[in-house]
């Protein structure tokens, strides 16, 4: 091989470990974006849950005067 064909791959090499870094960083970042992401929609998931229990608790109180209203009349 030519001293020419070895600084060639010798470039393409340090290209593509440079790529290799940067696509290091770039999913990591994703990692972190997904981990953010994963406790958001925890705290959403939550929050939900306790809103549904509340809609269930004031639907039950509804009904139970409702209830009430029709034995009265």
């Amino acid at each position: 091989m030519s001293l020419e064909l070895l600084s060639k791959l010798e470039t393409k090499i340090q290209a593509a470990l440079e790529t290799i870094e940067l696509l290091k960083m770039e999913l990591e970042e994703e990692k972190q974006k997904a981990s953010t992401l994963s406790e958001h929609n925890q705290q959403l998931n939550e929050q939900n849950q306790q809103l549904q229990q509340e809609l269930t608790s004031w639907n039950e109180k509804v009904t139970g005067l409702v209830g009430l209203l029709n034995s009265e009349i």
